[in-house]
């Protein structure tokens, strides 16, 4: 029985600089435990894109559950968040003091 090959191109992947390694790190979003380090920046994407492809057939032939691409999931725009009433407060403060919404508000802090 073949295996179907799994496309892990829809995950999320970077690459940033280690200055601990004083190598590259490649990285995924979607498997923060796992990393793959190079002297090259283009040698550390493509190797942590192997790895999350070997990593999910080595899942799928387990049976365990794949997890899936934030890139593929749906978001509605909406999230809550829980912070205490004068933190509320002040940033309803803010908000009308800027003559914003409070969510207009919050998101561009969000943002920047």
């Amino acid at each position: 029985m073949q295996m179907t090959k799994i496309n892990h191109e829809h995950y999320t992947y970077r690459v940033t600089w280690s200055q601990e390694d004083q190598e590259y790190v490649g990285l995924c979003a979607e498997f923060p435990s796992l990393s793959y380090l190079d002297e090259s920046r283009v040698a550390a994407f493509e190797g942590i894109c192997n790895l999350i492809e070997e990593i999910l057939e080595d899942m799928e032939a387990n049976g365990e559950p794949i997890p899936e691409p934030i890139a593929d999931k749906k978001y509605s725009g909406k999230f809550q968040v829980r912070i205490p009433p004068e933190q509320h407060r002040l940033l309803a403060v803010k908000a009308a003091e800027s003559g914003v919404s409070l969510n207009r508000y919050v998101s561009s802090k969000l943002c920047s």
